[in-house]
């Protein structure tokens, strides 16, 4: 694997950091292989016939079966390294980071800036980010350990490219190209003026939008200030023109009808039942005639066998993302037309976002809509 696609801001591992990255890639790998293969012959050989033999029947949901595993050696010992290579990795990266913090933010402060940041120091953190440190990340994606602050970005970058072993790209932007090659082909014609992007962490998927569109005006929100200080610095960096601000999609400070393109990448599932359908109202309010609406996440449990959703709803469970499990619950249809868009113009569409000349795959389910009912 190599490393992360160079920028102003990012930290560089030296020779034992890139190595110590490496080793919990391939420990991740490994593990992920485990979840996935091993655990579901022990599933079908073992765990489900003794269910069977104690129930009189099969399991009837992904709980049922989550819970069974978890009473067999092999599927505690699955998600105990599950838990085990994610804290490492953090661990990793916080020492990356640490070590060249100074310089770091030293450079974070673009002299000659194409885009524009716009922090709100007054913003009201809602709970479902503020009760868990997302994905076990320390400090999550609000810890501001000064007022000029990019800790939480740095670590977030070096840590979704070990997460994500690689297979994002060396800017981890597959979901943002995989999106923007969905919209290429499905609405050759589309040109917006102005994109959103509703909860962009530090960009990663913001930066393909710039490419693809290079004469809108691109924004991009989200709650953590300092993951927008780092954003916008990485930004400008290359080369891009973003206009950041710390806003929460739920209820924004955009004029009415002013997005002709708005798009969250794998954003909702941080939230809550009653913040997506505020976000979606929003969307609603912001977006302009003829304006299309897009967010990327994973897909519905009802999509997918039973254990392979066992196997997705870990996270919700342990690795402090709690939100997870219900989402995938819900009929996003339902929430998309109550905030007021045509049930004609919803599309639920599944796309690879694996990047290319990587091993293994990624993807997701696009959700698009757009019109007044």
């Amino acid at each position: 694997m190599t490393g992360p696609g160079p920028h102003a801001v990012l930290a560089a591992a030296h020779h034992d950091e890139a190595a110590r990255e490496q080793f919990l890639v391939d420990l991740r790998r490994e593990v992920v292989r485990q979840a996935r293969v091993d655990n579901r012959q022990v599933y079908e050989t073992r765990v489900l016939p003794a269910f069977k033999k104690e129930h009189g029947r099969a399991p009837k949901d992904r709980h049922e079966i989550r819970k069974a595993m978890l009473g067999d050696e092999l599927g505690r010992t699955t998600s105990a390294l599950r838990v085990t290579q994610q804290e490492m990795k953090w661990d990793a990266v916080h020492e990356t980071v640490t070590r060249q913090y100074d310089d770091l933010q030293g450079r974070a402060h673009p002299h000659h800036a194409r885009g524009t940041l716009r922090l709100d120091p007054d913003l009201a953190l809602p709970r479902y980010l503020t009760a868990v440190d997302i994905h076990g990340m320390p400090g999550n994606y609000t810890g501001d350990r000064s007022a000029e602050d990019i800790f939480a970005g740095a670590i977030y970058d070096r840590g979704v490219f070990v997460r994500g072993m690689g297979m994002g790209g060396p800017y981890n932007d597959s979901f943002g190209r995989a999106t923007v090659a969905y919209l290429k082909k499905a609405y050759p014609d589309f040109k917006p003026r102005r994109i959103l992007d509703a909860g962009c962490s530090i960009g990663h998927s913001t930066l393909p939008f710039c490419a693809a569109y290079p004469k809108a005006e691109m924004h991009a929100i989200d709650l953590g200030a300092p993951m927008l200080r780092y954003g916008h610095a990485r930004a400008e960096s290359l080369g891009r023109t973003v206009h950041f601000s710390q806003q929460n999609a739920e209820a924004t400070d955009f004029p009415d009808n002013h997005f002709d393109l708005i798009i969250g990448m794998a954003m909702l599932h941080e939230t809550s039942t009653k913040a997506i359908a505020n976000v979606f109202r929003d969307h609603y309010r912001i977006l302009a005639p003829g304006g299309l609406c897009l967010h990327f996440e994973g897909p519905p449990w009802d999509r997918i066998p039973d254990f392979d959703a066992a196997v997705h709803d870990w996270d919700t469970h342990f690795n402090a993302e709690p939100f997870i499990g219900k989402m995938h619950d819900l009929d996003p249809k339902k929430l998309v037309v109550g905030a007021g868009f045509a049930p004609a113009n919803y599309i639920d569409t599944y796309v690879p976002a694996g990047f290319k000349g990587t091993s293994g795959s990624l993807g997701g389910d696009i959700w698009l809509f757009g019109g007044r009912k």
